[in-house]
């Protein structure tokens, strides 16, 4: 790309681009959780990766999770970026140094620039920024939703139980309809307690692997469980918690280390970027620097 926004690291970075969705139907799932999350341990397990996240709905989660000062005049959110057909001017630092794209006070006018799906992957390909985009999208399968799929890379797709089980094979034939490869979308195990069972006495997440199998679903193998702390961390105060900050005695903390470093390898195997690009996404340099050494130290530091 011809530049980057500014306190976006260039350089060596210059050109690697991915782009990862987390999509579904449903909500309580974990969807947002996940999003903001997973950009923290993308951003922590390579200090040079940018990252940015870009909600597509109204609910302003990621001001309240991200944001280090208060909105001035002249500052632009995801409505003007749309309108200028480019993030440039309104992708913003926010805390962990992720970058995000600020929410609109409401999608409606939103969602009726968006009936061509391809919409926003043309904006993000005018947007001069080399590094990783996620896109949080609301619980539905309209218009915006639907641009976010046709602009991902990988779209994560949780599933908790049956009922988002069967939300999610509406994002396969998304896809399918789409004449898009279901190979670009990955089911994400999220909320797993592996109390529960089903009748029978078959614990519930055996049930749901065993039928995600079944229908021969690309998933990760990296699951999320459920966690209170974790819930607590979203809900205690006005700010969500960062949870590779504020919860790390919990399994929450390993498992989402664990999925980041699965989702780089796998962008990596997709050849995400140009291939010089992955050495540096693996933390290989011209002076041999072990990139698990790195990811210790960065998750230590916190």
């Amino acid at each position: 790309m011809a530049g980057a926004p500014p306190d976006t690291p260039t350089g060596q970075w210059a050109g690697l681009r991915a782009i990862l969705a987390i999509a579904s139907n449903k909500g309580g799932v974990g969807k947002t959780t996940l999003a903001t999350n997973l950009a923290i341990y993308l951003r922590a397990l390579q200090e040079e990766q940018p990252v940015c996240v870009i909600g597509l709905d109204d609910q302003g989660v990621l001001d309240r999770m991200f944001s280090l000062r208060a909105a001035e005049v002249g500052d632009g959110n995801l409505k003007h970026g749309w309108a200028e057909r480019s993030f440039d001017r309104v992708i913003r630092l926010g805390q962990y140094g992720v970058h995000y794209v600020p929410p609109p006070p409401d999608v409606a006018l939103l969602k009726a620039r968006a009936e061509d799906p391809k919409t926003l992957r043309r904006i993000l390909a005018r947007t001069e920024w080399s590094g990783i985009f996620l896109i949080d999208t609301k619980a539905d399968l309209e218009a915006l939703t639907r641009n976010a799929v046709h602009a991902a890379d990988r779209v994560l797709v949780p599933v908790a139980d049956w009922a988002s089980l069967e939300e999610a094979a509406k994002i396969f034939r998304m896809l399918e309809r789409d004449r898009l490869p279901i190979q670009r979308a990955r089911v994400v195990f999220t909320l797993v307690d592996r109390r529960s069972r089903v009748d029978g006495g078959q614990p519930l997440y055996d049930a749901i692997q065993a039928e995600v199998a079944r229908r021969d679903w690309p998933r990760y193998q990296t699951f999320i469980s459920r966690s209170p702390r974790v819930e607590t961390l979203n809900s205690a105060s006005a700010r969500p918690l960062s949870i590779l900050h504020h919860a790390r005695g919990t399994a929450v903390h390993g498992e989402l280390r664990d999925l980041a470093d699965e989702i780089l390898r796998d962008l990596a195997a997709g050849e995400a970027g140009p291939p010089e690009a992955q050495d540096v996404l693996w933390g290989r340099s011209s002076g041999g620097r072990d990139g698990t050494r790195d990811v210790r130290g960065v998750l230590r530091r916190g």
